[in-house]
């Protein structure tokens, strides 16, 4: 599995849609890695563009990950 995720460390343009110190999956997208941002499953569920410069890469254990993909995917499933 190569997914990847980062934690928050700045939401000053976009307080409604990161929430800091939380942790986001990024999905691939190698247009905006070069224009400096990623592609962020943010708190909407949606995945948006954001600058790089307001999250820092995690490292998630190989045995943890696919648990934390689970986690993300049932709480972002309708009602």
């Amino acid at each position: 599995m190569n997914t990847h995720y980062v934690i928050c460390i700045d939401n000053s343009n976009y307080p409604a849609s990161l929430a800091l110190h939380r942790i986001y999956r990024v999905l691939p997208d190698e247009d905006a890695e070069r224009d400096g941002d990623l592609r962020v499953i943010d708190e909407s569920g949606e995945d948006y563009l954001y600058p790089a410069s307001y999250f820092v890469p995690v490292e998630v254990p190989e045995e943890a990950e696919p648990l934390l993909t689970d986690s993300f995917a049932r709480a972002f499933q309708p009602a």
